[in-house]
């Protein structure tokens, strides 16, 4: 049987090096949605931000929406 992971993109409108990009993480919170806030690392330094869900989808680790070894996962989650 093959893993189904749950991986969410998010954009951080508070960061204007980075806003109107999405960024994909490995989401360990099925019941995140879209339009929910995320706190997630971002950069090389992963230094840990707020961002906004834009989509979400569920993939097996081949199939996913990122290369799977490079992904980052969320921290924590706040409904909207």
């Amino acid at each position: 049987m093959v893993d189904v992971y749950y991986f969410v993109a998010v954009e951080f409108v508070d960061d204007p090096n980075v806003v109107g990009r999405t960024y994909w993480y490995l989401c360990d919170f099925p019941e995140v949605s879209t339009g929910d806030i995320v706190t997630a690392p971002l950069g090389r330094h992963n230094n840990l931000q707020q961002g906004v869900v834009r989509k979400t989808t569920r993939a097996t680790e081949f199939d996913s929406p990122f290369p799977f070894y490079l992904i980052k996962r969320i921290k924590s989650y706040k409904k909207v």
